[in-house]
């Protein structure tokens, strides 16, 4: 896979498996904080030179990406959309990486590839050039390129509406449903999709479907995944990113076909109604999903033949209205 190197841009530096054929997600490598931002529960507080002003940040993302879907998500449910920029990059990514272009252009610096962005922050970087990027337009750097600690920052840094993803009395049991939630799911997707073994693949995709029976019967009995299951939070944003895309490109182009989220009556009913929920929907853009994946992955998909299917309607009734809970004022009024 492809990366920078001491500045330079390398198509055969990166090796996305390990020697057993698991994949291998590399660490975000930008982790600097916004003052005021919250970590994780149990995470000492850190420090930052980065005042969260108004206007002074910019989000760079890919619509079909879901660590950058987080992002979206978090910006757009807490109502921060004239406090902080969003940009995209184009769905598919070649051997030069993410793309601007015509239709998405760079707003700053009219560069053609992300990692130029990467190196104006560090002109010596090594790295994966991902996306979320969270982008200080004040210094001209990069703040951060971890989603979950974009999460908690957009959440806590800004103002906001009077709505919060990131409630303290809640905060623990958030952080450790993000963490199960995260290896056999948002990244069990991948373990299965890139796996080098059968065995690789095999123990990616038992833990997946494990964890999605295990989240199916919590959501029998309460709307959402964190407290009483009555409100809304970053877990939630964190579990909607995985499967919105799940049966549109999961399912077939990772190999992760034992069931369809559609198959599954809770987590079905959970997903239409998140996509529901005030602010979602205009961030899912399923033609970049299935463009990015079908076309980018060219190990995988050699005739980058995008599906054309499934034939789902999102916006269809829920029933999830009949459990405690729901949206919170400040998206609904």
């Amino acid at each position: 896979m492809n990366m920078l190197v001491d500045g330079e841009w390398r198509t055969d530096a990166y090796e996305s498996t390990n020697e057993e054929g698991e994949f291998d997600r590399s660490e975000s490598s930008f982790r600097s904080w916004l003052d005021g931002g919250v970590a994780a529960a149990g995470e000492a507080p850190k420090s930052s030179d980065f005042e969260p002003e108004s206007g002074r940040y910019h989000l760079y993302i890919c619509r079909a990406c879901p660590w950058a879907h987080r992002a979206a998500m978090t910006r757009q449910l807490r109502g921060l959309q004239d406090e902080i920029s969003i940009s995209l990059v184009q769905p598919e990514r070649y051997d030069e990486g993410w793309e601007f272009s015509e239709e998405h252009p760079d707003p700053f610096h009219d560069y053609e590839y992300l990692r130029e962005v990467y190196t104006d922050a560090d002109s010596e970087y090594t790295g994966r050039v991902t996306v979320p990027v969270l982008w200080d337009k004040q210094e001209e750097t990069i703040v951060n390129n971890e989603s979950s600690e974009i999460m908690r920052m957009l959440d806590t840094a800004f103002d906001g509406n009077e709505f919060s993803l990131y409630p303290e009395e809640l905060r623990g049991e958030i952080d450790e449903i993000v963490d199960a939630i995260y290896e056999p799911i948002n990244n069990g997707v991948y373990r299965a999709g890139f796996a080098g073994t059968q065995a690789a693949y095999e123990d990616a995709v038992d833990d997946l479907f494990d964890a999605l029976d295990h989240w199916e019967g919590v959501l029998a009995e309460q709307r959402y995944l964190a407290g009483d299951g009555e409100r809304l939070t970053l877990a939630d944003v964190a579990m909607f990113a995985t499967l919105v895309r799940f049966d549109h490109v999961y399912h077939t182009h990772f190999k992760c076909n034992r069931r369809a989220i559609h198959e599954y009556p809770n987590l079905w009913g959970y997903t239409k109604d998140l996509y529901q929920t005030p602010g979602i929907e205009e961030t899912v853009n399923m033609d970049h999903i299935t463009r990015h994946y079908y076309v980018s992955h060219g190990d995988l998909n050699p005739t980058r033949i995008v599906a054309v299917g499934p034939e789902l309607d999102f916006t269809e009734p829920h029933s999830r209205d009949e459990l405690p809970g729901g949206p919170p004022a400040a998206l609904t009024e």
